[in-house]
């Protein structure tokens, strides 16, 4: 089966690994992202998928529009039987779509149709899901919109980061691609429509969700925590710009039941700081200090003025 993969985050990498290493399988090109300014030095590096492709010397595009005409010629010429898709982030065309023979296929990182869009991991651990998955779909125009070809469902751990989750979902989601290209070469793959009706989206997250807002739910704090680890983090911040404040990134927490008014320090114990919330209350059991290295919550407390009565916001 000749395969054109189009991926570009860290989730594509082991479903691109995964076709690599099937004989059966001919992964003509790897599209990606272009090479983008990273780091302090802000040299041109290119996504996690576009690395690996090099790193395996598969052929390599990188265009700024896959949808752009050349794009198009180019993909055109390889000829692929079917077009797999994971986490690349761009919108491919009704041209693109049309190439494939057997269609374009999508592996997304949830139980479509809930949680269409760029951030399903950590909208489920946001909204306090139990369960998730990992979907194959074939790709229309819309967004994560397609017939659902197969689907694996697996728990979300009580205490799993969003980065833990993704580690998991990513190789679940290899193993549910090959099966899947396996039942469409052997052509006993039905395709069902999703229902609609029960979408629900998954937005890209902006850094300043990150916030803590220390008048939610106890628990709803503890999800969020979880959630934005490692991306983008979530953090408060103790005392005033300018007077000798600074930004505390949260790292690790633990919802608990005392309570008190909202963003006060209730007490500073062997564990960590624990701060009220609108309901409860939160142990912060590792953060990092604006311009520190991360630590645990106890040793903050031997290293930083932080009393029962003082305030986080």
């Amino acid at each position: 089966m000749k395969v054109v993969f189009m991926g570009s985050a860290e989730l594509a990498c082991p479903s691109l690994g995964a076709l690599c290493a099937r004989p059966a399988i001919d992964v003509a090109a790897v599209v990606t992202q272009p090479p983008r300014p990273k780091g302090r030095n802000r040299r041109l590096s290119f996504c996690p998928a576009g690395d690996q492709a090099a790193a395996q010397q598969l052929r390599l595009m990188a265009p700024e529009s896959v949808n752009a005409p050349e794009s198009i010629a180019e993909l055109r010429a390889l000829a692929p039987e079917v077009i797999v898709v994971v986490a690349y982030g761009q919108i491919l065309s009704r041209t693109i779509l049309a190439i494939p023979p057997m269609g374009c296929v999508n592996l997304h990182a949830s139980l479509l149709p809930l949680h269409r869009g760029a951030a399903p991991i950590q909208r489920a651990i946001l909204n306090g899901d139990t369960r998730t998955g990992v979907t194959t779909m074939m790709m229309n125009e819309k967004m994560d919109d397609g017939d659902i070809l197969l689907q694996e469902e697996t728990a979300i751990g009580p205490d799993e980061t969003a980065g833990e989750l993704h580690e998991r979902l990513a190789m679940i989601g290899a193993e549910l691609l090959l099966r899947t290209l396996d039942g469409m070469r052997a052509g006993t793959l039905k395709p069902r429509p999703q229902d609609r009706s029960l979408a629900t989206f998954a937005p890209k997250i902006r850094k300043e969700e990150g916030r803590i807002d220390w008048t939610r739910p106890g628990p709803e704090i503890y999800n969020r925590i979880r959630a934005f680890e490692p991306r983008p983090g979530s953090f408060s911040t103790i005392g005033e710009a300018g007077a000798g404040g600074y930004r505390l990134g949260i790292l690790r927490g633990r919802p608990e039941q005392a309570g008190g008014v909202p963003g006060v320090v209730l007490e500073c114990g062997a564990d960590g700081p624990l701060v009220a919330a609108g309901s409860g209350s939160v142990r912060l059991l590792a953060v990092q200090p604006e311009g520190r290295q991360a630590m645990e919550g106890a040793d903050f407390l031997r290293g930083y003025r932080l009393r029962p009565g003082d305030r986080l916001g």
